[in-house]
């Protein structure tokens, strides 16, 4: 829909666009789970690969690569490993989705009426990082509860997600639910603010480009998420680590989880023991994730709201 010059912020109504971010965010979760289980799994593994006497005594998985990780889930979990905390993850998506794009419109606008306006790549970047920070912070309790049973490999720590959430607000009260939200904050706010100043950059030309299905808006997510994804990383994976913090972090597929606290701190202790590299982990896996996720998102955003714009039209 990205047709001549628009904006996200230009078209549909606040409603329309909550509508179409919500079905944007449940069809992209539900395309990217498996991935998405494989990049918590290597994120959350400790143990050097280059460094088989590492290994010793490790009482789990040791993954290596995105299609062996999916293979090893496979053959031990089944195929429903890879849609691990999926419910909680679907509800982030919509929830996630619908805010994430009625945020960005509403600060998009309110940039607009300043007598000062700023160039459209400064508008985006602010909007897309405001509104990414509004949506984590509002969603992230869900966010936590996916990384959590994403986690969990044969042994079940949480039998349902009413347990989960039960069992968090009894053994860790309600900061359990917000561990590592500094660093998904930290993460998100320079990546949706990178990733709409780039799509929004993007989109006018790649819809000159007439590509097929309209596919332009896919496209410029695709390149958008790539870009923006590989600078923030390293604040994801502290994200999750963090996550699993707690009274049962011992109990999930890797066991050897160390103890981290704040965001500084853990950086300094992956540093320390796993090496720059230990940082990217699952980078691979993410990129991949990342560009599909970001792809369908916008596509069926796109999609969506031109429906129901058109559906608003028909009954005017």
């Amino acid at each position: 829909m990205s047709g001549g010059a628009e904006h996200l912020k230009d078209e549909g109504s606040k409603q329309q666009v909550i509508i179409a971010g919500g079905v944007a965010g449940l069809i992209s979760r539900f395309c990217i789970a498996p991935l998405d289980v494989v990049k918590i799994r290597l994120q959350l593994q400790v143990h050097s690969l280059s460094d088989p006497p590492s290994h010793h005594g490790i009482n789990g998985p040791i993954y290596k690569g995105t299609i062996p990780t999916l293979k090893a889930i496979l053959k031990e979990e089944g195929i429903s490993g890879l849609w691990k905390g999926n419910v909680p993850a679907e509800l982030l998506y919509v929830i996630y989705g619908g805010l994430q794009f009625t945020v960005y419109r509403s600060t998009t606008l309110a940039l607009q009426s300043f007598t000062q306006r700023l160039p459209d790549p400064a508008e985006a970047f602010i909007s897309g990082a405001f509104a990414g920070g509004v949506a984590t912070t509002a969603t992230y309790p869900l966010d936590l509860l996916r990384t959590r049973f994403a986690a969990q490999g044969t042994q079940k720590i949480y039998t349902s997600l009413v347990a989960s959430v039960r069992d968090i607000a009894r053994f860790e009260g309600p900061r359990g639910f917000f561990q590592g939200l500094g660093a998904g904050v930290g993460q998100i706010v320079p990546y949706m603010g990178l990733f709409f100043a780039t799509y929004e950059t993007l989109r006018g030309p790649m819809a000159d480009l007439s590509l097929p299905f309209g596919s332009g808006d896919a496209t410029a997510g695709i390149l958008s998420s790539v870009m923006a994804k590989t600078g923030v990383f390293p604040l994801d994976l502290i994200r999750k680590r963090l996550q699993v913090q707690g009274p049962t972090r011992a109990k999930y597929v890797h066991r050897n989880i160390p103890i981290y606290k704040g965001v500084f701190s853990t950086m300094r202790v992956i540093l320390r023991k796993e090496g720059k590299r230990g940082l990217y982990r699952g980078l691979t896996v993410s990129l991949l994730k990342a560009a599909p996720a970001s792809a369908v998102t916008m596509w069926t955003y796109e999609r969506a709201l031109k429906v129901l714009m058109e559906l608003e039209n028909g009954e005017s």
